[in-house]
């Protein structure tokens, strides 16, 4: 999705924040020139805040739901604390194969785990082996999102993180019509009324909810 300001203020905002890796930006120009749908791509200003997150937060395990071409997985795995995992699920193999390459190339492939399989699969398994993650980044199907969001809330700790991208989803929160409109008011409405977390619904590109649980 695209940015909620205009083009102008767009290219303001992005020259006031710090600057892509080169690595980075060759992804993000690969992905326009290559690949379907390129807008589900995490730009330049929500990479960095996704980076910028992990480096204050300090998380030792990150589940990203959603690959895509592996632009926020390398953001955010270029954060992350020694010993520190990041794994991400997805079920396109056309994009995930792009993001191999820039795996392989950043030097973190080995802080990164890519997971082929639905990520309700993925999250039913780390449950099942015991596994605890402190940050949880959702950008996958949105019809899914009510139900990540139940699914990974009892594997965080208290003060572990969710961020879901598309809160926004183009403005069509306010007036929904297609079934992914309404999947993401309901996602939107389920974490404001969740006792269990504080949260903010940050206009950042296409919307961003930021929520850090609080109890169990």
């Amino acid at each position: 999705m695209l940015s909620l300001i205009g083009p102008d203020l767009e290219a303001y905002v992005a020259a006031h924040t710090t600057r892509e890796s080169d690595l980075l930006a060759r992804l993000r120009a690969e992905t326009l020139a290559s690949l379907d749908s390129p807008q589900m791509q995490v730009g330049q200003v929500e990479g960095a805040l996704l980076r910028l997150i992990v480096g204050l937060v300090r998380p030792r395990t990150i589940l990203e739901l959603g690959t895509f071409s592996g632009y926020s997985a390398l953001a955010m795995a270029s954060a992350l604390p020694p010993g520190g995992e990041l794994l991400t699920c997805d079920i396109d193999p056309v994009a995930t194969a792009v993001a191999r390459r820039y795996f392989a190339e950043s030097g973190l492939a080995d802080r990164i785990t890519l997971r082929m399989g639905p990520g309700l699969e993925t999250i039913a398994e780390l449950a099942a082996a015991g596994r605890r993650l402190d940050l949880v980044f959702i950008d996958a199907d949105k019809q899914n999102y009510v139900h990540y969001w139940d699914a990974v809330l009892p594997l965080l700790p208290v003060g572990g993180l969710v961020i879901a991208d598309n809160t926004l989803w183009s403005g069509k929160v306010l007036h929904p019509s297609e079934a992914s409109d309404h999947a993401i008011v309901r996602f939107n409405a389920r974490v404001a009324a969740d006792p269990r977390v504080e949260h903010v619904l940050l206009s950042v590109r296409d919307g961003i909810m930021l929520a850090r649980k609080l109890r169990d």
